[in-house]
């Protein structure tokens, strides 16, 4: 036996090693990829940069132009009047001077009279002889100190670094998964996160072969996320995390391996009572007495695209659940669960039709006698409720029923943890509780459901909701708190 043991454990590391190999391999793969494709982002990240500052440089020349021509164009147009006034001033010199040889005083008089006149209105005394505009283009100069220091100091942007998974705070509830993570430190690049996981059925870190494909989750802003609406069909889930800046995503978190797997049951037809139709994990009270069982027994062959796989379905507990039982009689009106609870913490609900009558939702022993009914017996524990005439609701073991005095839900929950000895029952919308016996199992137990005039539905496969473990640890920290009905096996 110790050599098989090292043998395996040998066996076990190879397998460990391979699948280390296998990863390194295919970490330098995506090393050469991804380098290559950090070039051509390298690339196209300065043509980008030189397509701006070449468009940049054009629109400047442009505009220094266009202040060019504005400023020789204004300069033109005041030389063109000085100009014309110029002309307009050698002319009227011209004839002062011819004037000068006037002899006859009147005629002088008279050619001063209109020289005077003419020099008056002149233009060359309206001119200005400053200049329009002038010849500095100062205010069109740049200066790219600043951001040629600026680019001289651009590096590649710093690389995220990979956030640290709280596991403690990650919560698998109601087929729900919430993943928490915090950063090593702060970073305020960080503009959001990128979660991946995948259904595995091996426990520990993630392997390269013989896996399904990360599904992604892009764009989360919060330090946690919420994977709804899963079916635990695996036994574990591999989850990883990855925080990203605006330009590039960093090394992944540590992967953490979640368990998963729920407790998956379905009725045990071979054995419910004849006035019961049973279907999968719907019941329901048949008042010819089991006539038409055949009838729905083979709609359910047909139709019962969701049958247990064969792995399940070779799940000793269930084999075992189901042996030889004769089936209930008399007044059980019972069915029971087809696979056993023989250890942890498992949850399950309950939702019955407004029709119902009277039902009862627990557990009991595997081999209860054919015409037991659940509570009445000191190896099977239930909540009792009767809508007959008027409504009661009890909880009932070893035929003692404590009546509650609180509203019937329309969904109950069942919470089971086998090792701690604890059977409670919740409102399953509100997770407020009903009822908990306490006890020691010392059998194996079934799920049970007794049901006369109506139907009832069940919900398996999910995980123990948080409130009810906040609940179940707030109630076990209480003293005092056992029931009378809470007896010991």
């Amino acid at each position: 036996e110790t050599l098989q043991r090292i043998v395996s454990t040998l066996v076990n590391k190879n397998d460990e090693i391979h699948n280390f190999i296998d990863m390194l391999n295919h970490t330098i793969s995506n090393v050469q990829v991804n380098s290559s494709n950090a070039i051509s982002e390298l690339d196209e990240e300065f043509d980008g940069l030189y397509s701006v500052l070449h468009e940049m440089k054009g629109s400047m020349a442009n505009t220094i132009q266009q202040e060019e021509a504005r400023k020789i164009q204004a300069l033109q147009d005041q030389l063109s009047q000085c100009s014309h006034a110029l002309e307009s001033s050698e002319e009227l010199l011209e004839i002062a001077v011819q004037s000068l040889d006037i002899k006859n005083p009147a005629k002088l008089l008279e050619a001063a009279r209109q020289i005077k006149d003419s020099v008056t209105v002149a233009s060359a005394f309206r001119l200005s002889l400053k200049p329009k505009v002038s010849d500095s283009m100062a205010h069109l100069m740049v200066d790219f100190t600043l951001e040629k220091r600026m680019l001289q100091a651009v590096k590649f942007l710093p690389v995220p670094k990979a956030p640290e998974i709280d596991v403690a705070a990650c919560l698998v509830a109601d087929n729900c998964i919430t993943v928490s993570w915090r950063m090593p430190e702060e970073d305020p690049r960080i503009d959001h996160f990128v979660l991946e996981y995948r259904k595995t059925n091996f426990d520990g870190l993630p392997r390269l072969k013989g896996e399904q494909h990360w599904e992604v989750i892009d764009y989360i802003k919060a330090s946690q996320y919420t994977l709804s609406g899963l079916k635990f069909d695996t036994k574990y889930m591999n989850l990883r995390v990855q925080a990203c800046n605006k330009a590039v995503a960093g090394e992944y978190s540590d992967p953490i391996t979640l368990e998963t797997k729920a407790f998956l049951f379905s009725l045990d037809s071979t054995s419910s009572h004849p006035n019961l139709k049973v279907e999968d994990t719907y019941v329901e009270w048949d008042p010819t007495g089991g006539k038409g069982q055949e009838k729905i027994k083979g709609k359910e062959n047909k139709n019962r695209s969701n049958a247990a796989s064969p792995k399940r379905a070779t799940n000793s507990p269930r084999a075992s659940a189901r042996g030889s039982r004769d089936r209930f009689a008399g007044e059980s009106y019972t069915v029971l669960g087809d696979t056993a609870v023989e250890s942890g913490q498992h949850y399950w609900e309950v939702r019955a039709q407004k029709d119902c009558k009277s039902y009862s939702v627990g557990v009991a022993y595997r081999n209860p006698g054919k015409f037991d009914q659940l509570g009445k017996t000191n190896s099977s524990w239930c909540i009792h409720i009767n809508n007959w005439l008027q409504t009661t609701f009890s909880a009932k073991h070893n035929n003692k029923a404590k009546t509650l005095d609180i509203p019937v839900p329309d969904r109950i929950g069942v919470y089971c943890d086998f090792d701690g000895g604890q059977l409670s029952f919740y409102n399953a919308n509100s997770k407020a509780l009903l009822h908990t016996f306490r006890t020691k199992f010392t059998q194996p137990l079934l799920p049970g459901f007794m049901i006369w005039c109506g139907g009832l539905t069940v919900s398996t496969g999910l995980q123990v909701p948080s409130a009810v473990k906040t609940l179940q640890k707030s109630e076990n920290g209480l003293s005092g708190s056992t029931s009378s009905l809470n007896n010991v096996a």
